[in-house]
């Protein structure tokens, strides 16, 4: 597995990265012995980078991957890096990044993990009702009690990250970033090169779209978010559908998937350090860590933009079109 510097961290971590968005509810059911197979198949990959958040079923995603790394965790802290978000209170509480909810999502995510730092804490979303100073100043604090070891954001834009870093640098960006969805490009990805940010980018599959496996008639269970989703339904799906199969027989001349096309088109942008893949089996995570390998040309990128250009953009709240 290729591993790469994230930004001005110091942290060497695998360019694919596992993420647990799925093993925290919203997204249906699930095995989760086999979702441990899955992270621990990642770590024999060798994967050593683990995204999760206190939101992902408040604690529960948290506590599958502090079991599924306790080998780690308890006989070789140092090989791996475990990346948590907080700053979103449960039952439907909204953002909260005041100092006093972060302190306390600190102390419940080291519960959860089952950890005595985290590598990486990131604020979950910004809080327009919470000064930048305010935040800033808490994660520091945080930082200096040895409770975790580095500071970044996730959905943050080029202002609120420019307001973060009055305080203490922001180390790393988490947005979401995909075929459809390349709204980074003009503004973010120029900022966080120029500041040496590390760029974790979620949802590289534009969550399964970008997986071939999904037609006009696919279904969801009423509890994953995607059965409300305008990315999943009506003509912005059918001609999405259009550019996944067209990519998808570009995929097959290369000798790989969409998936893996997807991944590595992601990887191949300038400033994006890692792609976030989530993975309920061991043979999915198998596959996208297949793609940190893939070496697209510009000839492949310029083809891949002639095979995208009447794509419908996904805008607005990830995820997909939900508020």
């Amino acid at each position: 597995m290729k591993t790469t510097a994230l930004g001005a961290t110091g942290l060497q971590v695998s360019r694919i990265a596992y993420g647990t968005w799925q093993l925290g509810g919203g997204w249906g059911s699930f095995d989760e012995n086999a979702a441990i197979d899955a992270i621990r198949h990642a770590r024999d990959l060798g994967i050593n980078f683990f995204d999760t958040a206190q939101a992902y079923g408040f604690g529960a995603s948290e506590r599958i991957l502090g079991r599924a790394l306790r080998k780690e965790i308890t006989g070789d802290r140092d090989s791996v890096v475990i990346a948590t978000k907080g700053g979103v209170r449960p039952n439907g509480g909204g953002r909260d990044a005041s100092a006093a909810f972060l302190h306390q999502g600190v102390e419940e995510s080291l519960r959860a993990l089952d950890v005595d730092t985290i590598d990486l804490y990131q604020v979950h979303w910004p809080d327009a009702k919470v000064p930048a100073e305010e935040t800033a100043t808490a994660l520091q604090e945080l930082v200096d009690a040895g409770k975790i070891r580095h500071v970044g954001v996730s959905n943050y834009d080029v202002a609120q990250m420019g307001a973060f870093a009055e305080i203490r640098p922001v180390e790393t960006l988490q947005p979401p970033y995909h075929l459809f969805r390349r709204g980074i490009e003009a503004e973010i990805l120029p900022y966080t090169r120029a500041h040496n940010i590390g760029v974790l980018a979620y949802s590289p599959l534009a969550s399964g779209l970008l997986t071939g496996h999904f037609d006009e008639n696919s279904t969801f269970e009423a509890d994953d978010w995607r059965s409300r989703s305008s990315a999943f339904t009506g003509d912005a799906l059918r001609r999405n559908l259009a550019v996944v199969r067209r990519l998808a027989e570009f995929a097959e001349q290369r000798g790989i998937t969409v998936s893996q096309l997807a991944i590595a088109w992601v990887l191949a942008q300038p400033g994006v350090h890692v792609a976030i893949v989530g993975a309920r089996s061991s043979a999915n995570i198998a596959a996208s860590a297949a793609a940190a390998d893939v070496q697209l040309t510009a000839e492949d990128l310029a083809r891949i933009d002639e095979l995208t250009a009447d794509a419908v953009p996904i805008l607005g709240a990830s995820p997909e079109g939900v508020a």
